[in-house]
């Protein structure tokens, strides 16, 4: 046990971080124990009752307490197991006895009294259990165990629960325990024969430690937190435990496993067991349900115990009670829940320590995280002293004048200014967590604006997401809010269309509906976009779980960077096991970021500009982030990357880091197998195969349907001749190919080529040789007349689809790169932007500055229109479609006064841009 360093660390003011106790521990007890024994004995039965037991032991303990404890504890471990029942009741009572003079002398704080508790309850078991495991083991129960495994517990574990599994256990706790077996260290046939052991060992262990003798008791034991415990015995397979969880789990269950942690038996074998267990308590994204979940159980438990109504302090319960120690427990759990899915640091199993870092990640207010700490402690307090004076299990406020006299003494405190702290405490708690829990109920029948049509809303209970009477139940207290804010937007039936599409598409409304409603900024958030980007509003309906980034992160704070991303996703995939989870995760890692990016766009946050770039980043860093994970899983099988590895290119938009929000990905994998022939994993493959394959896996894991859609569309077509190339190209292979064999498209495509990610010194090789081959590769009339020919044919296979298709066309995008592209390679310029490469066209005397001007006004309002369009729809800008909504945000984009303006622009800049491409593709370059 871990004792000694636990009764000598030094507590230390409260802070957000720590939530450590403000009292200095105090090295030498011995004068304020010394002192106190006489008094506890006379107002205390309980030290009373414990003094008069230990009298002849009180003045060692006395003369060194803390040897004296840490000696009751070596003691015990070499107990023999006849007499360990005896032993424990003894040792219950010393180390109860040292503790209950420590906490009134004011020397130990709350968190030492109930950890050094949960400590000897953590030995207790932990011996009473191995006691019984040796038992079956001598006698032969236990299928293929011998004396050796023992210190395991033949594979079962005792998992603390409650106030134990936290280190809270007060001086008259039960100890809650969920007791389970390892099968797998059984032969199916052994498998009945070994659950009878472990059902045999679980209960001569609880009656070992709940058994009254002469010496009291050491601690009741309730085994009916574990799974269906009226049809299920007391000690469980795993394999069983889990399988209920997964399929009939609830959410109190899931908050009792945040307080669990293994605590006797094979250790090693409960800690797996609550890994396995991670995905069922934490829940993905965040659980703004079970807000209702555990508010209903609140009601369940008052309307059980009869502790409704108004405070009354005679006979109130301070566990259960209104603003009780349960209600600062539920409050921190059901936060912790809701979470702690998405942030690791949230899974803390203390009470205290659990507000700390609601207070630090900014899930609760800091005052309030003080307050409940505070009060937390001190309901501690008057529990422990109520204990000790009854030297009873309760939790209840006297009833008579003459006790609370007593209670009040005991506290240090005048009756009546005991009574009003704990008014004022109790009423500071329910406040703060009646807030929480309990939401505003709506006008449910309030009237429906005149700007609404009322035959669509009357359509929204036949949805699936209105469903449930649950679901039913929070939106009626939504609605009338919704209706509201709907009915204040500028054009409030496009508004309620869009929201009425969001609200069809929603294949469920429970977690939606508990999240707008302990978020109500989200509500304001949604009607904006569904009444400017209906197309997004239904995207939202299918991923409503990219809302969780809205509310969990920095979510209108400064973009991070290509960098901080990269790291961010490293990290969210390194707490996944299994690569197919690290899939699903990057894709909705992916979602959340690629939503706020169109958030920011669309309210004006960001230029189109800048949706481009961080569109890019995020799509370099996912690609960073995964093609580690595809070499390393692809590796299980066919070993390590052959030769120096390889790298990924981003080539076309990706490359020029300018995508939109629709945008697919132009990739190229080139890799150096550096003279070796083959792979050295358990199936090797020939170096080209391996690379080949190995693409394809990568391609696979950015493309494939998973249970969180793709990550992107991928198009290879850029990769060495096409299509008919292979899909990984070896880097001398590449390198005599662009020298010698390459069309002027395929060193077109050169001037954008960046490497995403890979071999670092194959990617400085690769820009050194693009740079040199861009530098001497652009002969004027060949890129001319191969130019004008990519042109026509792209003119003939690709029409544009109507006025506002700003990619296709004469003299609108795909043409304006087009002619950037060939301005770089005939100048060498290597910089990837289309500015660069029309300053290189002027450079040249292939364009003058006016050609430069007017190229630039063309492309810059091609992509504005693009950028727009593809955020509010996946086809080209449809005026009559996008609503009043979208039209605000493209003439806001543009900085037009309306859509025909804007039209006229458009089409008064393409016109020019196309004349001045027909009549540069029709000239030399003058400066070459």
């Amino acid at each position: 046990m871990d004792f000694l360093p636990r009764m000598t660390r030094q507590p230390r003011a409260y802070d957000p971080e720590q939530g450590a106790d403000a009292q200095a521990m105090v090295p030498d007890l011995n004068p304020q124990l010394g002192e106190l024994v006489g008094g506890a004995a006379g107002c205390s039965p309980y030290l009373a009752t414990l003094i008069g037991q230990e009298r002849d032991w009180l003045p060692v303990a006395l003369h060194d307490p803390e040897g004296a404890l840490s000696d009751v504890f070596a003691d015990l471990s070499v107990v023999p197991p006849d007499q360990l029942g005896e032993a424990l009741r003894k040792a219950k009572r010393q180390v109860a006895l040292i503790i209950g003079l420590a906490d009134l002398a004011g020397v130990w704080p709350l968190e030492m009294v109930t950890q050094v508790l949960t400590d000897f309850a953590d030995l207790a078991v932990d011996l009473a259990t191995k006691a019984m495991i040796s038992a079956e083991i001598k006698r032969g129960k236990l299928p293929g165990m011998g004396p050796d495994d023992v210190a395991t517990a033949g594979g079962m574990v005792a998992l603390a629960m409650g106030k134990m599994g936290a280190g809270e256990l007060n001086y008259s706790s039960d100890i809650d325990l969920i007791c389970l077996f390892d099968e797998t260290r059984f032969d199916p046939d052994d498998y009945h024969d070994a659950r009878a052991s472990f059902v045999r060992a679980t209960r001569r262990m609880s009656a070992l430690l709940n058994d009254r003798a002469a010496g009291g008791y050491v601690f009741r034991t309730d085994l009916r937190l574990r799974p269906d415990p009226a049809v299920t015995p007391v000690c469980m397979a795993m394999a069983g435990a889990e399988a209920y969880y997964e399929s009939l789990g609830r959410t109190w269950e899931r908050a009792a496993y945040i307080k669990a942690r293994p605590c006797a038996g094979d250790l090693a074998a409960g800690q797996r067991f609550l890994e396995t267990l991670r995905p069922f308590v934490w829940r993905r994204h965040l659980d703004f349900a079970a807000i209702e979940d555990a508010h209903n159980m609140r009601l369940r438990i008052r309307e059980h115990k009869g502790l409704g109504g108004n405070l009354t302090l005679p006979g109130h319960n301070m566990k259960l009670g209104r603003g009780g120690i349960r209600e600062i427990e539920f409050f921190t759990q059901t936060r912790q829940i809701i979470a702690g899915g998405r942030d690791p640091d949230l899974r803390v199993r203390g009470t205290v320590e659990g507000l700390a870092k609601l207070a630090k990640k900014g899930w609760i207010p800091d005052a309030s995280a003080r307050l409940l700490t505070e009060h937390y402690r001190f309901h501690r307090k008057v529990e422990h002293r109520l204990q000790m004076l009854r030297d009873a299990q309760t939790h209840v406020l006297p009833n008579s004048g003459e006790e609370f006299d007593r209670l009040a003494c005991f506290m240090g405190r005048e009756t009546a200014e005991l009574k009003a702290e704990l008014e004022t405490r109790l009423n500071e708690v329910h406040d703060v967590i009646e807030g929480f829990f309990t939401p505003e109920a709506g006008d449910v029948a309030a009237p429906i604006a005149p700007e609404l049509d009322d035959e669509i809303i009357s359509r929204w209970p036949s949805y699936p997401a209105l469903r449930s009477a649950r679901a039913v139940q929070i939106f009626r207290r939504l609605r009338p809010d919704i209706l509201s804010r709907l009915a204040k937007t500028a054009h409030p039936s496009e508004a309620l269309l869009a929201f009425d599409g969001f609200l069809s598409g929603l294949p469920a409304g429970v977690q939606v509906f508990s999240l707008f409603e302990a978020n109500p900024h989200l509500i304001d958030l949604l009607v904006d976009i569904v009444g400017t980007a209906p197309a997004l509003a239904g995207y939202l309906s299918q991923n409503a779980g990219v809302f969780d980034a809205v509310i969990a992160g920095d979510f209108f704070a400064p973009w991070p960077g290509r960098e901080t991303l990269e790291a961010q996703l490293f990290e969210r995939l390194s707490g996944e096991d299994d690569y197919e989870r690290k899939l699903d995760a990057a894709r909705r890692w992916r979602k959340e970021w690629h939503f706020r990016v169109g958030v920011h766009h669309l309210r004006g946050l960001i230029s189109a500009d800048y949706a481009g770039e961080q569109y890019a980043d995020l799509a370099g860093a996912v690609i960073a982030a995964v093609w580690p994970e595809v070499i390393a899983h692809f590796a299980q099988k066919h070993g390590t990357p052959p030769g120096r590895g390889a790298v990924v290119l981003g080539m076309g938009s990706l490359g020029a880091e300018k995508l939109n929000a629709g945008s697919d990905l132009d990739l190229i994998v080139i890799y150096d197998a550096a003279g070796v022939d083959q792979s050295d994993g358990r199936r090797p493959l020939m170096s080209r195969l391996y690379y080949a394959r190995l693409t394809q896996a990568m391609i696979t894991a950015l493309t494939a349907p998973m249970a969180e859609g793709r990550l992107y569309e991928v198009d290879m077509r850029l990769r060495p001749s096409g299509n008919q190339g292979p899909v990984a190209t070896g880097w001398a292979s590449f390198r005599e190919y662009q020298r010698s064999e390459a069309w002027v498209w395929e060193h077109l495509a050169l001037t954008r080529a960046r490497v995403i990610t890979g071999d670092v010194g194959l990617a400085e090789e690769f820009e050194a040789f693009r740079t040199e081959l861009l530098e001497q590769s652009g002969e004027p009339a060949r890129v001319l007349i191969e130019v004008s020919e990519m042109r026509d044919r792209i003119a003939a296979a690709k029409r544009p689809q109507g006025p506002w298709d700003t990619k296709l066309g004469k003299g609108r995008q795909q043409e304006l790169e087009l002619l950037a592209q060939a301005g770089s390679l005939m100048a060498g310029a290597t910089k990837r932007d289309v500015a660069t490469g029309l300053n290189a066209g002027v450079a040249i005397g292939w364009l003058d500055d006016a050609d430069r001007t007017a190229l630039m006004r063309a492309y810059t309002l091609c992509w504005q229109v693009l950028q727009a369009a593809r955020l509010l729809s996946d086809k080209p800008l449809e005026p009559g479609q996008i609503g009043a909504g979208g039209a605000e945000f493209v003439t806001r984009e543009t900085g037009y006064d309306s859509l025909e303006a804007l039209r006229e622009a458009l089409q008064s800049a393409t016109e020019k841009a196309g004349e001045i491409i027909d009549h540069a593709l029709a000239r030399q370059p003058r400066g070459i």
